[in-house]
């Protein structure tokens, strides 16, 4: 049997027990309601996810609780297993496996590809993330 990290059954145990409302600003950054940092992917293209398999593991999507309704900068995408993805501009957010705490961001500039999306990018168009 694989070893499972603490910090990845804390988190996916939190996402299933939550309803994933829209990103929040948390500290400066972009995460769900409970303080959870949310991440982009460089792979990613506008609206559409290039994250699968063992990417998932390590980078579980930021789900929308169903019915949510796409508003201002934050958009839906299909998912896997028939989820949908939240997206800031079209870009894909996920959580890393790797932060078993709240506001903890780990998974910045992982590979040079994960990133912290700052929250200023929700309400300006020359944000980078």
């Amino acid at each position: 049997m694989k070893k499972v990290s603490l910090g990845l059954v804390a988190l996916l145990a939190a996402l299933a027990s939550g309803v994933q409302a829209q990103p929040v600003a948390r500290n400066g950054l972009l995460a769900d309601a409970a303080g959870h940092t949310v991440y982009t992917f460089d792979k990613d293209t506008t609206g559409k996810s290039n994250c699968s398999g063992g990417c998932l593991t390590a980078w579980p999507v930021f789900a929308a609780k169903p019915g949510a309704k796409a508003q201002g900068d934050f958009g839906l995408i299909d998912a896997a297993g028939g989820q949908q993805q939240w997206t800031i501009k079209g870009k894909p957010l996920y959580y890393f496996a790797g932060d078993a705490q709240p506001g903890e961001r780990n998974g910045d500039g992982s590979g040079g590809v994960w990133h912290v999306v700052p929250a200023s990018a929700a309400s300006t168009g020359s944000a980078k993330y």
